[in-house]
């Protein structure tokens, strides 16, 4: 008679403690891993080129602002200009091509809130905490000039943002509210209002140059129609959207950028 008995030892499948791994059997043997030598060489190529795989496609850092970087804006006729608003009221302007500042100006008391170019791409519009609209040029001021803004708008509240229209000398300025500006003036030619929670972001459409979009801190997004006396369409999120941009191809497609992540 053959009995055939089961020997465990503990020491090979009990863990010491909680926090050790859980021990799991392994056959070495050759035959039950043919691709054991092809795995193990594509493990050794990755590990040796890691950086590469995962590496961000980082170009350069513009470094100079003492303070941290609140809002930008590009040039709309030349790609290598870059104008970027910090947190101490300056407003500094990128070459991107030498990656250099070329420009700096002191051109607010407390924050720049939002800037844009004029759809000409000779001056550029900025708001702050001071309350005020001011435009600047966008070349240098001549040898003996003083750096100062072509027109300053003193307003009644703190504006939040700022955006230009594509085709036309007219700006709108989102704070308690969205206010349309003609560049030759001092007070706005309409002002549009749905609620009265302060408004973060207003973009002007591309396309349909007379559409707006705007978004607020009641979790909303607005659509405006400047030819309209009232707001167009109102759409509540779940959560708080911090801007948005209109799709330049396709007239009525935008993207929100969202706290849901």
């Amino acid at each position: 008679m053959r009995v055939k008995v089961l020997s465990r030892n503990p020491d090979d499948y009990v863990r010491e403690t909680k926090l050790d791994l859980q021990r799991v059997p392994r056959n070495y043997d050759p035959v039950l891993h043919p691709f054991e030598v092809a795995r193990e060489y594509i493990r050794a190529l990755n590990a040796t080129k890691l950086e590469r795989v995962f590496a961000k496609p980082f170009l350069s850092s513009l470094d100079g602002h003492r303070d941290g970087v609140n809002c930008m804006a590009k040039h709309p006729k030349s790609l290598s200009t870059l104008l970027s608003g910090a947190c101490d009221g300056e407003v500094k302007i990128w070459n991107l091509t030498k990656r250099q500042c070329i420009r700096t100006i002191q051109a607010h008391e407390g924050f720049v809130r939002g800037m844009c170019a004029r759809f000409c791409g000779t001056s550029f519009f900025t708001v702050g905490d001071d309350k005020t609209v001011k435009q600047w040029k966008m070349e240098s001021p001549e040898y003996g000039e003083e750096e100062e803004p072509i027109h300053t708008i003193l307003g009644k509240t703190v504006y939040t943002g700022i955006d230009h229209h594509w085709k036309e000398p007219v700006f709108a300025t989102c704070g308690h509210q969205v206010d349309i500006w003609d560049e030759q003036r001092t007070s706005p030619k309409c002002s549009l209002t749905w609620g009265f929670d302060s408004i973060s972001s207003v973009k002007f459409n591309p396309i349909e140059t007379y559409l707006l979009g705007s978004c607020a801190s009641d979790r909303n997004i607005v659509l405006y129609d400047m030819r309209k006396s009232t707001p167009l369409k109102k759409v509540i999120l779940n959560m708080r959207t911090n801007t948005l941009c209109w799709n330049p191809m396709e007239a009525f497609i935008f993207t929100a950028a969202n706290e849901d992540y």
